[in-house]
């Protein structure tokens, strides 16, 4: 898959970067999502592969593109039959972000990005677009810290195996009024925090590179991200753990669903009998495969975002392999309308 496909997610997600950076500070994080869903789309939809959408924009009411269960491929292609056989191509699911940190881009703050991780069909667990509480750490927490555990307790754990004062410890949160007694805790243990207001792809993933200072994300996010971040840590062999939360009044900014009881029926529905099951990495992303790749929209602590230049623009992106074992950085000049003969004078 890695050979096959390796290159062109890295394409899917620079030009939804590209796309999205066009609107960076202009206040529409609407057009800005809009436009990086339509780039990663038409990209995707050139790829001799047999693709659908587990994790996406929405629903398809909700969703008229990236939905979840759409296909995409070279195969929906209006001529299909003169481009591919579908049963010679790879069945894969995909999780998608588009533009993960939507409010990042529009008001030009860092670390926003287009995202995405691939895994052969029935590898990424298809999570219902609720909030999940997640515990992000480096390898070397592995196993280790546990998401019930308290934040001092994996503070002093951190602390242990990374060799580390509790007071050298950077700990991602979201700012969110949920957070409020997480943060409390946290200093009070002696570690630092670091305030977040959208995107904790980005920093559940920093805890898996040495040299980032982010040693843990906590708190929590939204439940397709978890996924996506999962995707990426088990390739990194960085812990990772999430348990669904369903539940209005705890996470106190909106959930969809009417109440607690109408969501656990939902749960039910989609055949999640446990609802408050905590998922490991290996559970998240299950497949045998695991394919994540993300483009820097703007800068973030893994990546530049995108820097325009006349008749270009240059993009820095990272793609991740749990086959091959690597974390790959790429740099790339992306050249707009016909090239130019240089003249030499």
């Amino acid at each position: 898959m890695e050979n096959t496909l390796g290159l062109e997610i890295i394409e899917v997600v620079e030009q939804a970067a590209i796309a999205s950076a066009k609107w960076m500070g202009k206040g529409e994080k609407n057009i800005a999502d809009q436009v990086a869903v339509e780039a990663m789309r038409e990209r995707m939809n050139k790829i001799h592969m047999r693709g659908r959408i587990v994790i996406g924009e929405g629903e398809r009411d909700d969703a008229p593109m990236l939905y979840i269960g759409e296909e995409v491929g070279i195969c929906t292609q209006p001529n299909a039959e003169s481009l591919c056989n579908p049963n010679e191509l790879i069945e894969i699911d995909i999780a998608v972000d588009p533009c993960e940190g939507t409010n990042l881009v529009a008001y030009g703050q860092p670390g926003s990005m287009a995202v995405l991780a691939i895994s052969e069909k029935g590898g990424l667990f298809a999570a219902p677009d609720f909030y999940m509480k997640k515990l992000a750490a480096p390898p070397a927490a592995k196993g280790k810290v546990d998401i019930n555990k308290s934040a001092t307790e994996n503070l002093k754990i951190l602390s242990e195996v990374l060799d580390r004062g509790i007071d050298e410890l950077v700990v991602v949160v979201m700012k969110r009024e949920r957070h409020n007694d997480l943060i409390k805790e946290i200093r009070e243990a002696g570690a630092r925090v670091a305030l977040i207001s959208d995107g904790d792809v980005g920093a559940a993933i920093s805890c898996g590179f040495a040299g980032t200072n982010i040693h843990a994300l906590m708190g929590i996010g939204a439940a397709p991200e978890g996924v996506i971040s999962a995707a990426a840590m088990r390739a990194l062999g960085g812990h990772f753990q999430g348990q669904l939360i369903y539940d209005p009044a705890v996470v106190k900014t909106g959930l969809i669903g009417e109440s607690k009881e109408a969501n656990i029926e939902r749960l039910t529905s989609m055949n999640i009998n446990d609802p408050d099951k905590v998922y490991d990495s290996h559970e998240l992303a299950s497949g045998k495969t695991i394919l994540f790749a993300a483009s820097g929209i703007t800068s973030g602590n893994l990546m530049q975002g995108v820097r325009f230049f006349k008749d270009g623009a240059r993009t820095q992106s990272l793609v991740i392999s749990n086959q091959s074992k690597t974390a790959r950085f790429v740099d790339t000049i992306h050249l707009f309308g016909e090239p130019k003969v240089l003249q030499l004078n």
